[in-house]
């Protein structure tokens, strides 16, 4: 009689309360989203929050400040130079959205097209977007300047255009559109780039059965290019509006808000309201003012963004 040896039984393993909570996905998720919260927090949510208290108090610059309601915004919708700023700032943000848009897309698909030297171009396209919003700004006040100006000189002794220099910064609507060609200057590369790599994605198939069916060039763009672009467009019409609005450093360096206040935005009246001026509370509503127009361009992205039809140029149902 053969005796069998007896199977030893499978050893079971006892995880401890570290190694099950560990395992809970739940607490993996909060572990692995904690940081990421906590910088929000930290820098987004407690100075958003702050400053939207900040706005209904009468806080200065070294005393807190007591709570007032609207005040600060009764104040400012009796203020014309908070209005001007408004105004300011809508039109720096349409003029030089549009035409960071138009130079953008037609820069986009010219580096679209075969072309000698295409990398080293796109590289050299990218420079305006990669220097400093400060030196951009100097390198601008120095070409508007009332004397020196390379432009001026070029229109006056070269081209003998004028008998006088050009006084860029000197009065308000020269001023105006001079800071938004320094804008749309600097905001070029940043669409340029982001549609040519929406334009790498459209196939060259599409291309190759429009023109097999007739389609001229600008055919060709109208139906197979601007359709099949939506998408990028819409987020990049979003954030070029967004850093466009909100504008501060290249328009602080180049005027100050000068001549006399008319080319303030809103965010560098808030500034100077705020911090030179020591007025916290009201700069601070001047700050809240901005974040209608801000949300309303989201919302119109986000809600575009969502109607995937349209994305691809068809209605929906």
């Amino acid at each position: 009689m053969v005796s069998l040896a007896a199977t030893p039984e499978p050893m079971v393993r006892r995880d401890n309360w570290l190694t099950r909570l560990f395992d809970w996905k739940p607490f993996l998720v909060a572990v692995c989203l904690a940081p990421t919260v906590g910088l929000l927090i930290v820098f987004l949510a407690y100075p958003l929050g702050l400053g939207f208290w900040l706005a209904f108090t009468d806080a200065k610059i070294g005393r807190a400040g007591q709570y007032i309601g609207l005040d600060n915004f009764v104040s400012l919708s009796r203020d014309p130079i908070f209005w001007l700023s408004v105004g300011n700032t809508l039109l720096y943000t349409a003029v030089a959205t549009i035409g960071k848009f138009l130079l953008g897309l037609w820069l986009a698909l010219l580096l679209n097209e075969r072309l000698p030297f295409k990398s080293l171009i796109r590289a050299v396209v990218l420079v305006p977007w990669i220097v400093p919003t400060v030196l951009s700004a100097m390198a601008f006040w120095w070409i508007y300047d009332p004397q020196f100006s390379i432009i001026s000189y070029l229109f006056k002794d070269v081209l003998h255009w004028r008998t006088t220099n050009i006084d860029f910064l000197g009065t308000p609507w020269a001023a105006r559109f001079s800071l938004i060609a320094a804008n749309i200057w600097r905001g070029i590369p940043f669409v340029a780039i982001c549609l040519l790599a929406g334009l790498q994605t459209i196939s060259p198939s599409l291309y190759e059965a429009a023109m097999l069916d007739g389609a001229t060039g600008w055919q060709r763009f109208r139906h197979v290019t601007v359709p099949m672009l939506m998408p990028v467009l819409a987020v990049v019409l979003t954030f070029s509006v967004i850093f466009t609005f909100s504008d501060f450093q290249l328009v602080y360096a180049i005027t100050r808000g000068g001549p006399v206040n008319t080319t303030h935005l809103m965010a560098t009246l808030a500034f100077q309201r705020g911090i030179p001026g020591g007025q916290l509370g009201e700069g601070a509503a001047i700050a809240v003012a901005m974040i209608p127009f801000l949300v309303a361009a989201t919302l119109v992205s986000y809600f575009g963004l969502a109607r995937r039809k349209w994305q691809q140029g068809e209605s929906n149902d």
